[in-house]
């Protein structure tokens, strides 16, 4: 019975990496991500419900669209699969057990998805953008919000934490809306750090601080991988633009998913 309740996870997760992929080209163009029908981003052509079955589809189809033959980007797929893995290992990391029906499991695991949804699609426009949307750091202020009301009401936990986060949290965002009305956009650095601090109030200060070692690594690693590809092609000078630029909010996520899966199994099963 557990494989039937994990194989639900999964399509769950795909289902939401699917959404993910739609929020991800959406989002930085100011489109609806509720309303407005799916369609090609090649020939615009509406895709019927055969065409957006989370991964299916895509193998179905291999990798085209039906309606101009044009290649479907991979990251589609990619991305799919890879929040399907993700929830199925989120749930295996507390030992989620449909033999016994813990209600702050099935808790934990439905803020878990909201959660890991919006990083998941934080990522992929900072990936591509290099911006970090108020919009998705509202929706996870939100959930945070209800999570903390429910830990409140149900589990009786303290709010003290919570509330000395949300109270830095407002200031950030404070400073972001001042910085907004005198330049006309988003200040990075701000939105990085009311990320971060939404990501203590979800996870734990510990888990946190090891996101961002992870976070350090992995950018001074991707760093370097560039650096030798560079070097490989005897590259002229980078631009300080392009020095510049580095996804951080991209690293953040990616590593917060890993550091939360694995220090939850680090917790329940040493």
């Amino acid at each position: 019975m557990n494989v039937i309740l994990y194989l639900i996870i999964f399509a769950m997760g795909i289902t939401f990496g699917s959404f993910c992929t739609l929020a991800v080209y959406r989002i930085p163009l100011r489109e609806n991500i509720l309303n407005k029908r799916s369609f090609c981003v090649e020939c615009e052509h509406k895709l019927s419900f055969w065409d957006m079955i989370p991964v299916f589809s895509y193998l179905a189809l291999g990798g085209k669209c039906r309606y101009c033959g044009k290649k479907i980007r991979p990251r589609y797929f990619i991305l799919e699969i890879c929040s399907g893995f993700v929830f199925v290992l989120f749930a295996f990391s507390f030992q989620l057990n449909i033999y016994s029906f813990q209600i702050d499991k099935y808790m934990y695991l439905f803020f878990g998805m909201l959660y890991f949804t919006a990083l998941f699609i934080l990522a992929g426009i900072d990936k591509e953008k290099v911006r970090v949307e108020n919009s998705l750091l509202i929706y996870l202020t939100i959930v945070n919000a209800v999570y903390m009301i429910y830990l409140y009401i149900v589990e009786h936990a303290s709010m003290y934490r919570y509330v000395m986060y949300l109270m830095i949290i407002c200031v950030l965002v404070a400073i972001n809306t001042y910085y907004l009305h005198k330049k006309a956009k988003n200040n990075y650095t701000i939105g990085i750090l009311i990320l971060s601090m939404l990501m203590i109030l979800f996870t734990y200060e510990g888990q946190f601080v090891f996101t961002v070692i992870l976070t350090l690594l992995s950018i001074a690693f991707d760093m370097l991988l560039q650096k030798i590809k560079q070097n490989r092609k005897k590259c002229k000078k980078v631009n300080a633009k392009d020095k510049i630029n580095v996804p951080i909010a991209f690293y953040l996520c990616v590593s917060n998913v890993i550091v939360v899966i694995l220090t939850n199994i680090y917790y329940i099963y040493r």
